[in-house]
């Protein structure tokens, strides 16, 4: 009797294992499909952001470079982020965040009075407010620099703070530090303005350009009151409105830089524009577009820019 039971007992036990064993086997299979449809969606989804990236850069008909990442989650979208672009002034960026480690470390004040003179304007064709204003040179704090720097890309601020900073030896080595080593910064505005030539050996990658980006983010060398200052002269700059901030909902807050070269021979060798978007969740998109020898005019290559950033800030927002 008591072997009798023992065996019921075996039997109930194996079909309630079985049973078991069974709703794991569904379960797990569920959770494989699921994960296999979330798996192809997405790549569906980044082949459709491909596709629009690449039907947008066709309209510049030159070469187009972006780089895009969601800093919080590491959520990217790219097009050519290794190719090399002539930065223009969108180089304004690294060398005030050289100046402002150096503002921390008590090298440089920010009240300091630095004298501006006729030597340091740039040519005519370059874009210098100080210069306009000013025309026999001025003194003004390292603070009123920075700000015509970043907000209005003042080429003549440029050069006097890089000259500050230590010429483009100490923003090269500023680089260096942070391990970023697809920006190279050799000549000042004056220089750039004398030899068109130079601009292509002043160059960065987008994907560079975006881990420049990433480092003010998160601070790197620089304490809270030097990125907070930065970051407000780059959501208060004037040029640009037209590019990563163009097809944006009215209100969001761009931290940007943009760099734009002259036309030769109807072609116009940068049209750039980097910065940190706010996205609705909260999060933030850093991302930089660079735009090169194209023969598009300046309200196509703007275009491009806009539409990439309302491309990617779509994607982005809905992750």
């Amino acid at each position: 009797m008591n072997g009798i039971l023992t065996s019921h007992a075996f039997l109930l036990l194996s079909l309630a294992a079985a049973c078991s064993s069974g709703a794991l086997t569904q379960e797990r299979s569920a959770h494989t499909t699921q994960n296999a449809v979330a798996g192809k969606k997405a790549e569906l989804q980044n082949t459709e952001i491909q596709t629009q990236l690449d039907q947008i850069a066709a309209a510049a008909k030159g070469k187009v470079g972006i780089a895009a990442v969601v800093l919080e989650t590491g959520g990217t979208v790219s097009l050519n982020p290794r190719d090399h672009s002539p930065m223009q002034s969108v180089y304004k960026l690294p060398i005030s965040m050289a100046v402002m480690k150096q503002v921390d470390a008590g090298k440089i004040d920010l009240e300091q009075r630095v004298r501006v003179t006729k030597d340091d304007f740039g040519s005519r064709g370059q874009h210098s407010p100080i210069r306009d204003k000013n025309p026999n040179g001025v003194e003004m704090s390292v603070r009123e620099l920075l700000r015509y720097a970043i907000s209005e890309s003042d080429g003549t601020a440029s050069d006097v703070l890089m000259k500050l900073a230590g010429g483009p030896k100490a923003i090269q080595s500023y680089l260096t530090e942070l391990k970023i080593t697809d920006i190279i910064v050799l000549n000042t505005e004056k220089e750039l303005g004398q030899d068109s030539q130079a601009q292509y050996r002043n160059w960065a990658s987008p994907e560079a350009a975006v881990a420049l980006l990433r480092a003010l983010d998160e601070r790197q060398g620089l304490s809270e009151a030097s990125q907070t200052l930065i970051l407000k002269y780059m959501v208060e700059s004037t040029p640009g409105a037209k590019r990563l901030k163009g097809r944006l909902p009215v209100g969001t807050i761009v931290a940007h830089k943009t760099g734009t070269s002259g036309t030769e021979k109807g072609i116009t060798a940068a049209t750039n524009d980097i910065g940190i978007i706010t996205l609705p969740n909260g999060r933030h998109l850093a991302i930089a577009v660079f735009v090169s020898d194209s023969p598009a005019d300046e309200a196509t290559r703007e275009g491009v820019i806009a539409r990439i950033a309302r491309a990617v800030w779509d994607k982005m927002s809905n992750e």
